[in-house]
């Protein structure tokens, strides 16, 4: 990344490093570090700014990334910054973990430990410390952003893959806290497939009780909030009918009555070129939420 003046912020206990930025679209994307009191470990940030934040307050759009994904995969690969920057929306993206904790077997596998955080709240003693990315996503890090940058009480969160799963889960938890959700080939039954099944287990153990409460699917019975949901799946998706398996959640939508548009969109596969094809049409989409000016 390009070099930049190291900013640091005050935040109580944390300290924000501002660690470099790029202006683009009249607006800067700027990558932070800064201390976690959640996962009480370092953790990465980055937020697309838009020129107009200069003159009044913009609504948020939280980013969750996949497996193996930083805070720099979604920034530099989407192309969302082009229609933020038009729309005036703020982009915030994450790390997917705390990364260099010296735990035992956190860097074995890519989709458990390091990267792979699945947006829950350890229990297991083992990751229960630092693993804490549901709280970090639905308080510290909104805290920082509201606390440090000119935004308004909007926002709104998407995400893809274990972030797709991450972005559905977290906004039905919290009815009234987002204004839209949607999501790009989300996990969407992880209580149901070998990659939620292994990191559930790995950090909440083996009570499924306490799976289920981080399963979209199993929440969607319970919803208190009728949040439409808008997904875009991929039907060359190498992942779509072992892991993602978006024909559940739509049997749970359609037996519940929950407001839910999956787009299943002919030969795009799982990656970042799928992404950025219809992002522009995710980004409009929460716009319409977040009561943007157009």
């Amino acid at each position: 990344m390009a070099s930049a003046q190291s900013l640091s912020f005050n935040l109580g206990k944390e300290t924000m490093q501002l660690k470099s930025k790029y202006k683009h679209f009249s607006g800067t994307t700027e990558y932070y570090q800064h201390d976690s009191q959640v996962n009480h470990a370092p953790m990465n940030f980055a937020v697309f700014l838009p020129e107009q934040i200069k003159r009044k307050q913009l609504p948020v759009l939280y980013w969750l990334s996949g497996l193996t994904c930083t805070e720099e995969n979604f920034m530099i690969k989407a192309g969302a910054q082009r229609v933020a920057a038009e729309l005036g929306i703020v982009i915030v993206t994450m790390d997917t973990s705390p990364r260099n904790l010296g735990i035992e077997g956190e860097d074995d596998s890519y989709d458990f430990g390091s990267g792979a955080g699945f947006y829950v709240n350890a229990t297991e003693q083992k990751w229960s410390r630092h693993y804490n990315m549901y709280d970090y996503v639905t308080k510290e890090l909104p805290e920082i952003i509201e606390a440090h940058f000119n935004v308004n009480n909007n926002k709104s969160i998407f995400g893809h893959s274990m972030g797709g799963h991450g972005a559905l889960m977290i906004a039905l938890k919290n009815p009234g806290y987002y204004q839209s959700v949607s999501a790009f080939s989300p996990i969407v039954a992880p209580s149901q497939c070998l990659w939620g099944q292994k990191a559930l287990g790995g950090y909440l153990g083996d009570d499924k009780a306490l799976w289920q409460a981080y399963d979209s699917c199993e929440l969607l019975k319970n919803a208190e909030e009728r949040l439409p949901i808008l997904i875009d799946q991929g039907t060359d998706d190498e992942f779509l009918q072992q892991y993602l398996m978006p024909e559940k959640l739509q049997q749970v939508c359609e037996q519940y009555n929950h407001p839910l548009n999956l787009r299943m969109q002919e030969g795009y596969d799982h990656s970042y070129y799928f992404i950025a094809t219809f992002v522009a049409d995710h980004i409009r989409y929460h716009a319409e939420y977040l009561n943007v000016e157009t």
